[in-house]
């Protein structure tokens, strides 16, 4: 059995969608397992940029089988457009599965979504407002609609009525706007039902046939181990696991399928959305490092918000990846960090006096601050280089002592953000 687990080590933004697409071109399967459209994967390829929110990163590829498993958060009309989008810049029309168990982000989820932001002000939690967080809390309240549902009107109805009722309450109570009507919605569904009908299968059962056929699996992850609402920096997280161990749920595959996990890493900290995050930094020197970041500067692929962005912090990617079960890791971005005399690096956080390694609670996360070690820069443009050996001296001392901090290997560099400006090591 073959199953790779591409995840996230930090806060999301680490250019999970490159590494994705690169390792995809070697397998025949790629999921997505989690998560909806709250957050984006950027691909360069021949047909241009694009930034995916539910498809797999696969879809590029013709020879891929791209599935969208049962522990996504589905907006059918932003997949919809997605797919559109592909088409109309000329994008083959990808081979893709839905899993007829998946759940659906219905338009009140995207309501109740941006009312609880607008009520909480100041003290949300900078949600994309894409209806996430009332969408698992549903799923969780047993009352989420399946795709598999939307076939039956009659079930379809009760369903709807159900998850309603009480919103409705709410909504005309609590936040003094007009109710959700049930006969509205359910013929949106229908709708949606009729679009989706040509995706929809088992992608269970897909999934075990191609492991019994020993093909080459991708599983890929949304955001990163620190947005985990188990391990991450709760409640400034998101809604659904983002580790690879909840891979073989959000995708139906057996936990020991998965044999290789390749969490991305960033060569320096970068995030979109609120919470602690103990290197960033602010000002002419955040301005400067954020705008050299990727393609065209570290804006958020869904949201288009300026990224916050720091030093490279080892305490959180380290946690990171431990969380993760890392086999290995790809570095992304090196390239950005050329115009620097000196890089500095975060290897542990002074808490109320005490330094530690570790990587804490939020309620301690928002005392801590950072230790720094200084590694000279190597001040060189190394975008056309294809190989570790060529890279500067000091470049590859960058990356050693980031293989040393985060106790995995680093087998893949990113050196650019196009498909080729990338080698193994």
């Amino acid at each position: 059995m073959s199953v790779t687990a591409i995840v996230g080590a930090n806060w999301g933004d680490e250019g999970k969608g490159k590494i994705t697409d690169a390792l995809a071109a070697e397998a025949k399967v790629v999921v997505r397992y989690q998560g909806g459209s709250n957050a984006g994967h950027t691909i360069i390829n021949e047909y241009g940029k694009f930034s995916l929110h539910l498809l797999p990163s696969g879809v590029f590829h013709p020879h891929i089988i791209n599935v969208i498993g049962p522990g996504v958060a589905l907006n059918v009309a932003d997949l919809m457009a997605e797919l559109d989008a592909l088409e109309a810049r000329g994008v083959p029309k990808p081979e893709l599965r839905i899993s007829d168990r998946v759940q659906l982000v219905l338009p009140f989820h995207m309501l109740f979504d941006q009312l609880e932001e607008e009520r909480l002000g100041a003290r949300g939690f900078g949600s994309t407002r894409k209806g996430i967080a009332p969408f698992y809390a549903d799923k969780y309240a047993k009352l989420g609609i399946q795709a598999g549902e939307l076939a039956d009107p009659v079930r379809l109805k009760e369903r709807v009525e159900s998850a309603v009722a009480a919103k409705n309450v709410l909504l005309t109570e609590w936040y003094r706007e007009t109710p959700i009507e049930t006969e509205t919605l359910v013929e949106q569904l229908l709708k949606d039902g009729e679009r989706l009908k040509p995706y929809l299968c088992d992608t269970t059962a897909l999934l075990h046939e191609a492991l019994e056929r020993h093909e080459r699996i991708v599983v890929e992850g949304q955001l990163g181990a620190l947005r985990d609402p188990d391990h991450g920096i709760y409640p400034f997280s998101t809604s659904s696991s983002t580790l690879a161990g909840f891979a073989a749920v959000g995708a139906g595959l057996p936990p020991y399928s998965i044999d290789r996990v390749v969490a991305v890493v960033k060569a320096y900290s970068s995030c979109v959305g609120t919470g602690p995050f103990v290197t960033e930094l602010h000002g002419e020197e955040a301005g400067e490092l954020r705008a050299r970041g990727g393609d065209a500067g570290e804006y958020g692929a869904t949201t288009g918000r300026p990224r916050r962005v720091g030093w490279f912090d080892a305490v959180a990617t380290r946690y990171g990846c431990r969380v993760q079960g890392a086999t290995e890791a790809a570095l992304t971005n090196l390239d950005v960090l050329g115009y620097l005399d000196e890089i500095p690096v975060c290897i542990g956080y002074r808490i109320d006096g005490e330094v530690t390694e570790r990587f804490p609670v939020t309620a301690l996360l928002d005392r801590a601050e950072p230790v720094y070690t200084v590694l000279p820069g190597w001040k060189e443009n190394i975008t056309d280089i294809r190989s570790f050996d060529d890279l500067p001296e000091r470049a590859q001392a960058y990356v050693r002592m980031i293989e040393e901090q985060i106790g995995v290997p680093v087998r893949m560099i990113s050196v650019g953000p196009k498909r080729d400006q990338m080698f193994r090591k």
